[in-house]
């Protein structure tokens, strides 16, 4: 667990800081995210924010290749993280592109492809999935690279669509690759088998990347990720839940506590846990699709309609709207992590605690002060 945590905090402290070199460099190239009609920001911000969190992985990835304990576990754990950050650079590199040139959403999206190609070439992909009688059906090479094409396409324009709020895409990824360490760590230690594992350490270096650049996005916002950041995170945190494929069976992916029964529901939570994590820029992807499609627009075309514009037209100012969404992005995720790998009347009165405060923190806290608008992203 110490060496995660010193991934982790490598991770934030380096993003913390190349976080002020990419702001100078989106100033000087010109990366600026100016003010339109569908935005909440009140004056141009600079992008690039990608830039510095990419940094931040790859000096975790640097330090963890040294640490004794994750070093000494296989040559696997590096080897496939080293894919996923290799990945993460190319779609991070097109998001650059389009910071600096507003690429068309096709170019973007074959950009992603590519990206995904890479991971699935690597080796990467979906192994299994579940099926209604409680087993695993084993998937053959066609069938998990499609299936994977979708999961992480899906992930990285889920990320894109929620990055409409200072430090909401940050804090929402950043809660779900924490709660995706746990799953991680909690699993390989109640299958009895080594602690260090791929989708541990990309989990613990991703959410050190989110708590680096959170400081400089974090309402006023002083640094945009842009598109070359919340691509890399929706990348590095869905590929990361590929990693548990090829190195847990579905037996073990299934099991619970020691000694424990494993609710029936639970079975299926696991392998859903990226979306779980995600659900709420998912949701949100989900719902925009479907408005544009109704209203006869294509589905990459902006509006103000996202759940964070919802929020603030509630009531809710900019900030309390950012910690609203952390909340539900937590309860989900860290609720999908204890009923994949708990049972038992004291998790499931956890887990209802939780919702009624986040719902109550959501529809009842009655408004103090007119929101302050400032961001807003597609």
């Amino acid at each position: 667990m110490r060496e995660y945590l010193l991934v982790f905090l490598v991770s934030a402290a380096v993003t913390y800081l190349l976080t002020v070199i990419a702001r100078e460099i989106a100033l000087r190239t010109g990366a600026v995210a100016e003010v339109r009609d569908r935005d909440v920001h009140a004056e141009p911000i600079p992008y690039l924010g990608g830039l510095a969190m990419l940094g931040g992985l790859v000096a975790a990835y640097v330090v963890g290749r040294e640490l004794p304990f994750l070093s000494s576990a296989g040559t696997f754990v590096f080897q496939d993280a080293g894919m996923v950050i290799l990945a993460g650079a190319m779609v991070c590199g097109v998001g650059v592109l389009d910071d600096l040139f507003e690429l068309d959403w096709l170019t973007k999206l074959g950009g992603q492809v590519i990206a995904v190609a890479f991971l699935i070439w690597s080796g990467i992909q979906l192994r299994f999935i579940p099926t209604a009688q409680q087993e695993f059906f084993s998937l053959d090479a066609a069938q998990g690279a499609l299936l994977t094409a979708v999961l992480v396409i899906a992930t990285v324009n889920a990320v894109n669509f929620v990055d409409g709020l200072d430090g909401l895409a940050a804090g929402v990824v950043g809660i779900g690759a924490a709660a995706f360490f746990v799953f991680c760590y909690q699993l390989a230690n109640l299958n009895a088998v080594t602690l260090a594992t791929t989708g541990a350490f990309l989990s613990a270096a991703l959410a050190g990347a989110c708590a680096g650049f959170l400081p400089h996005n974090f309402h006023p916002a002083r640094l945009f990720m842009g598109d070359s950041g919340s691509m890399l995170l929706g990348l590095v945190l869905s590929a990361s839940a590929l990693t548990l494929t090829t190195q847990f069976s579905g037996a073990e992916l299934s099991r619970g506590g020691a000694g424990s029964d494993v609710n029936p529901a639970a079975y299926f939570l696991p392998l859903l846990l990226p979306i779980s994590i995600l659900i709420v820029p998912f949701a949100d992807l989900v719902l925009a699709v479907a408005r544009r499609g109704w209203a006869g627009r294509s589905p990459f075309s902006p509006d103000k309609q996202h759940l964070h514009h919802r929020l603030l037209e509630i009531g809710h100012s900019q900030r309390r709207a950012v910690l609203i969404m952390w909340l539900w992005a937590g309860l989900i995720g860290f609720g999908t992590v204890l009923a994949s790998l708990y049972t038992g009347t004291l998790m499931w009165v956890s887990l209802a605690g939780a919702a009624a405060v986040t719902v109550a923190l959501t529809f009842l806290v009655p408004v103090v002060q007119t929101p302050h608008l400032s961001h807003s992203d597609d």
